[in-house]
C-alpha cells in the first residue's frame, strides 16, 4: 500500500475524552474513509506509526439532519476505527509525520 493511500484511509485522529481514555489501554481512534476495511486499516496504521495492531473494530456514525438557513440539509456519514495496540506501545498524535 503506497504511503498517498494510507493518507486516504486514515483521515484524521480523534481527540475526544473518551479516545483520551482509551489511550491508557493502548487504544487509539481515527476518522478513517467510509469505504475503508479492517485490513486496510490496520495495513495503514502499521505503516504509518510503525507500530503493531492487535485488532480493528469500526463503527459508522449516520449524518444527523439538520437546518441550515431555514432549509433541511443533511450531515455526512463519519465512520471511526478503534485501533488495538500491542501492550507497551502507543502512537503520540502531538508528534509530526514525516
Amino acid at each position: 500500500m503506497s504511503r498517498e493511500a494510507m493518507y486516504e484511509v486514515i483521515r484524521s485522529p480523534l481527540i475526544t475524552e473518551k479516545a483520551t481514555l482509551l489511550s491508557e489501554r493502548s487504544q487509539v481512534v481515527f476518522r478513517v474513509a467510509i469505504d475503508a476495511t479492517k485490513p486496510e486499516i490496520k495495513a495503514a496504521v502499521e505503516g504509518l506509526f510503525g507500530v503493531k495492531v492487535i485488532g480493528v473494530n469500526t463503527l459508522v456514525n449516520k449524518g444527523k439532519t439538520k437546518r441550515f438557513r431555514g432549509r433541511p440539509g443533511q450531515r455526512s456519514d463519519v465512520k471511526k476505527a478503534y485501533v488495538q495496540l500491542v501492550a507497551g506501545q502507543a502512537i503520540d498524535l502531538t508528534a509530526k509525520l514525516a
